[in-house]
């Protein structure tokens, strides 16, 4: 397996890239938002995609986003091709753009969102923490970004104070008390939990 800093090599790749993303926000219902051909290729044209192959086929991918003039760096739009899932592959691709991250944009804030539990342990590993949004980028062109999930409606309903995705925070200022935590799904998943009470019951109403 490969885990590489994607390069215009790998731009064969992005139309399945994208249809691999379309299929798992499809499958899940939530929580992923769809990317452009266009868009996935600028982020390989401009160094700023981790990618992993194996045997020259696509196996996962993960990209760079920078906000609030680099002081916020999002590693955004996380995918592994099914044929590769069940593999320990995610993490490290988490773990190869989180270093990247830390070596491209040394000041930044690096965060992320999702409504995965598996993301959201690997983050834990890592050393992100869960946050209030409020922590995160208030660049409105970060959170025009989630238009494409279906629970964008949640997003403005509360004024992108909340939604069913969870905020997990790097913040590098805090790197010497950082050390290997051990991960516990009770707490972020009761979070979950409430949050789908709370916001999908509305939904319905």
């Amino acid at each position: 397996m490969k885990i590489v800093i994607a390069n215009t090599s790998h731009i064969k790749y992005v139309s399945l890239i994208c249809e691999t993303i379309k299929i798992s926000a499809d499958v899940r219902g939530t929580g992923i938002a769809e990317r452009s051909v266009e868009y996935i290729t600028t982020k390989i044209r401009n160094d700023n995609a981790i990618i992993a192959t194996h045997n020259n086929k696509f196996a996962g991918f993960c990209y760079i986003e920078t906000w609030n003039d680099k002081e916020f760096v999002v590693n955004s739009g996380l995918i592994v091709h099914p044929n590769f899932r069940n593999q320990g592959l995610a993490k490290k691709i988490k773990k190869k753009i989180l270093e990247y991250s830390k070596e491209k944009y040394p000041k930044a804030k690096i965060f992320g969102i999702t409504t995965g539990l598996a993301v959201m342990k690997i983050n834990y590993e890592l050393g992100y923490h869960p946050v209030t949004f409020s922590e995160l980028t208030n660049d409105e062109a970060f959170w025009n970004g989630c238009k494409t999930c279906s629970n964008y409606d949640i997003l403005v309903r509360t004024d992108k104070k909340m939604c069913l995705c969870t905020g997990m925070l790097y913040d590098p200022n805090n790197e010497a008390k950082i050390s290997k935590q051990k991960y516990s799904s009770k707490v972020l998943n009761r979070l979950k939990k409430i949050k789908q009470a709370l916001f999908l019951n509305k939904k319905k109403r």
